[in-house]
């Protein structure tokens, strides 16, 4: 019998060491828990708030959507009827639902391709440049006054921007009222939001260029890739998928909370709720019919659209790379 033989026969019999034996999972991550205590207890603070603020909110406006709830009587439990009202009975809902997804599939994936190619484009930039270009491209997202810029280029009269210059050409005889034809609101709108949307996920992603590893590039080249667009696909996106995850997520709650700039622009409701979106809806029935149970009916079924949107985006950046 060889010596590596007799070794594993000896190991087989002798007694094992009992700090060796295998454990659950969550006797594992108690352990480890006890030996991590102090960075549980500095992330405490986030938690708690974050439980009291975002996660019971949403379980209590899920057992409240199957409610009728006024605020001043108990809630009646009413099972599914909330939502049967919502799907068959409320037309505007239905109008409110459309013009929501119509809101999130232009404003978020453009805002969100631009964002990045934005980012990309001034990271090629010299550092005193790129800060001056960071702040231009960044600076709409942070006034607080910025949608004034856009009602005086559609003011609804002669000293309107738009409607000057384009009675100047001779284009029209009389000034258009911009923000009151169903012609124009959903295209202004949009376009306003993608003027705004240079926000956080820009930044974020400039910072995520900024942290790529270089010599990954020069490894690329010896690896094969021979141009900018591979690189950006074999190297940089999935260097910085979690960036990227990051500013799918904010691109997506700026598409779906849509009622901001509408209000704005357009005032509360817009003209034959062209503009109507659910954020719009839900407020309606929250705030000035307070009908709680309904209008938690109505923020379910956004937050559930807004979930499907984020595992859509988190798939799709999954195969980035491959």
């Amino acid at each position: 019998m060889s010596d590596n033989a007799v070794a594993v026969k000896e190991s087989q019999g002798a007694p094992q060491d009992p700090s060796q034996k295998s454990i659950s999972r969550w006797e594992y991550t108690k352990r480890q828990m006890k030996k991590t205590w102090a960075g549980y207890v500095m992330v405490a603070p986030f938690l708690i708030m974050f439980a009291a603020f975002t996660i019971i909110p949403v379980v209590v406006s899920f057992f409240l959507s199957f409610t009728n709830f006024n605020m001043l009587e108990l809630p009646e439990f009413c099972a599914l009827d909330n939502y049967i009202r919502l799907f068959l009975e409320d037309d505007l809902f239905l109008t409110a639902f459309q013009n929501t997804l119509i809101f999130a599939l232009t404003t978020g994936p453009i805002s969100y391709i631009l964002s990045f190619l934005l980012a990309w484009f001034i990271n090629e930039l010299s550092p005193r440049m790129r800060s001056l270009v960071t702040i231009i491209f960044y600076g709409p997202s942070i006034s607080g006054s910025a949608y004034l810029v856009w009602k005086l280029i559609f003011q609804g009269d002669i000293y309107g921007l738009a409607n000057g210059w384009l009675m100047k050409f001779g284009i029209i005889s009389k000034p258009y009222v911009f923000m009151q034809n169903t012609d124009f609101i959903v295209p202004i709108c949009i376009v306003v939001s993608i003027w705004t949307s240079l926000g956080t996920a820009f930044l974020s992603f400039i910072a995520g260029l900024q942290g790529v590893d270089r010599s990954l590039y020069e490894a690329g080249a010896v690896d094969g890739v021979r141009n900018r667009w591979q690189e950006l696909w074999y190297i940089t996106l999935p260097s910085m998928k979690s960036i990227l995850m990051f500013g799918a997520v904010l691109s997506i709650t700026g598409a779906f909370g849509f009622g901001g700039i509408v209000d704005n622009l357009c005032g509360n409701p817009s003209t034959d709720y062209v503009a109507w979106t659910l954020q719009h809806h839900m407020a309606d029935y929250m705030n000035a019919r307070f009908e709680v149970g309904y209008a938690s009916c109505i923020s379910i079924v956004l937050f559930v659209l807004m979930f499907g949107a984020n595992m859509f985006i988190k798939n799709a950046l999954s195969k980035v790379g491959r």
